[in-house]
């Protein structure tokens, strides 16, 4: 007997026959004497409905508000849920963040999970039923409603796996693994059998959108073994992520491709110690995170440094700089926010070389101009034309994988 935590998201439980159809995936594991734990998203589009509600009446809706208004999109599925598995003669109960026992943090909208405090949970288990959780969602010291943010739902689900000890913690997708580029897109692509934490962090990080950075770190953290599968196609075998491989590693696990970037190009600044520190500073103080860097020195010995950040922030960023220019004394900002951010990631790249090599003769290959570099042990990544993205992907996965 196992003790399975399985999340399901949105696409997964959008109507009543493909709750039917988790309801299915659930109860066969639950007959072969397993205790399950199933969290859920809202169904399909319904946290896209609720935010329109709420723009309606207001421009700018108190956050607590809304954390109250979309967290109730993942009680209708789980309440839907239980009443399926209850027809289908299982004994099942739904329970909210707060029934199940997540408090958080008191950040509306974007709220970070403290402690899973799992009685309730257990208790339900004990007594044979299937348990139901609302994903994306918990409980603040104040007694509010909170929301996670972005990936809730697979951070729910990992953080119960870890806190209660759980054998498996599934997160079921509309894709049945994690894939060496978006199959969708590139033809040829891969389905991985493994891949490591730090692989699937990077991958996640880089556009890849199988599961959120969140609940790999969170995997990673406490040693949950995560696995990717598909609710459209039962009993086919997924990607496990777990924290090594057990067989040596290919040179590269996958290709990545982030259209959410925009490049900042500060010109004209002094060549002198410590101005990188004053911009970089001004923008962590506003909140934005950056990527790639590159520095050059100009033939009047002025400096320029250019970096990209996510397409959202590029205003706040601009306005950030502006603002501080007869301080930083530059000459001008230039921004391009037509650029995307392609990547190959691999734990094989630290003990291979060429690796590089092969990637840009791939770009070349494919006439892909290169406008920005960044590596790490695991990752490389570039920054091209928007326009030139897919074909980059598809010639660099061609290159590595065929």
């Amino acid at each position: 007997m196992a003790f399975i935590v399985k999340k399901f998201g949105g696409s997964s439980v959008a109507d009543a026959e493909r709750i039917r159809r988790v309801a299915g995936i659930i109860a066969e594991d639950y007959r072969a004497g397993h205790k399950i734990i199933a969290v859920l998203s809202a169904q399909g589009d319904t946290t896209d409905e609720l935010i329109e509600k709420a723009s309606e009446l207001s421009g700018k809706p108190p956050k607590r508000e809304m954390d109250v208004l979309l967290s109730s999109g993942e009680r209708i599925s789980v309440a839907l849920m239980a009443i399926a598995l209850e027809n289908m003669g299982l004994p099942a109960i739904s329970l909210t963040g707060r029934q199940a026992g997540i408090s958080t943090s008191a950040d509306y909208s974007s709220a970070k999970i403290e402690r899973v405090e799992g009685s309730r949970i257990l208790r339900e288990l004990d007594n044979g039923r299937i348990v139901i959780v609302a994903g994306f969602q918990g409980m603040d010291k104040y007694d509010d409603v909170t929301t996670l943010g972005r990936g809730g739902s697979d951070t729910t689900a990992v953080a119960i796996a870890a806190a209660l000890h759980a054998d498996k913690c599934q997160i079921y997708t509309d894709v049945d693994g994690v894939y060496t580029a978006d199959p969708r897109k590139v033809e040829g692509a891969r389905k991985l059998s493994e891949i490591t934490y730090d692989e699937m962090l990077e991958l996640a990080s880089l556009g890849a959108q199988v599961l959120h950075n969140r609940s790999v770190q969170m995997g990673k953290r406490y040693g949950v073994e995560i696995e990717v599968l598909s609710s459209f196609t039962p009993g086919v075998p997924g990607t496990i992520v777990k924290g090594a491989a057990t067989m040596e590693k290919t040179k590269i696990s996958g290709v990545a491709k982030d259209t959410n970037t925009a490049r900042i190009a500060v010109m004209g600044l002094a060549d002198t110690p410590g101005i990188a520190f004053r911009v970089f500073n001004e923008i962590a103080r506003a909140g934005i995170n950056v990527d790639i860097i590159l520095q050059s020195i100009g033939r009047d010995k002025t400096k320029d440094i250019s970096f990209t950040v996510p397409k959202e922030d590029l205003q706040a960023a601009v306005a950030t700089l502006e603002k501080k220019k007869s301080e930083l004394q530059y000459s001008a900002i230039d921004t391009n926010d037509a650029v995307a951010k392609v990547s190959i990631v691999g734990a094989g790249m630290m003990s291979a070389s060429g690796i590089a090599a092969m990637m840009f003769e791939a770009l070349y290959d494919a006439e892909v101009n290169i406008n920005m570099i960044a590596t790490s042990e695991i990752k490389i990544s570039v920054l091209v034309r928007e326009t030139d993205a897919d074909r980059a992907v598809d010639a660099i996965h061609r290159k590595f994988f065929e």
